[in-house]
């Protein structure tokens, strides 16, 4: 199993910045597929970016253009920069990998993101 957990979250005012941390461990394959999700309430668990252990990165478009995630393959460790925030962005952030062989996921317990006006 694989065990995921998320830091970096906390409160923040519109427009600025937050940087999120996932470190990976357990049974972590190089080339699983790295990601974040979040979930607002009331709200299904919504995709936010991904990236491959090669770094090929995708985005929601609700978020392209002000996150960025990468990821450190010698420390099993994604990343999520977020820029320009807006109180829509408001979540918890869950971290993720995902198995390619079997499509299966696990995931971190989240983290809470505030975006205040």
């Amino acid at each position: 199993q694989v065990q995921l957990v998320e830091s970096g979250g906390g409160w923040v005012q519109t427009g600025g910045s937050l940087r999120l941390s996932c470190a990976a461990s357990g049974n972590i394959y190089s080339n699983d597929i790295m990601g974040w999700y979040r979930q607002a309430p009331g709200k299904q668990r919504e995709l936010v970016a991904t990236i491959t252990s090669g770094g090929t990165a995708r985005y929601a478009d609700s978020v392209s253009g002000r996150f960025t995630i990468t990821r450190d393959n010698r420390k099993n460790t994604v990343y999520l920069e977020m820029s320009s925030l807006k109180p829509e962005d408001t979540a918890v952030y869950y971290c993720s990998t995902r198995r390619l062989q079997t499509a299966t996921y696990s995931w971190g317990q989240g983290t809470q993101v505030t975006v205040s006006s």
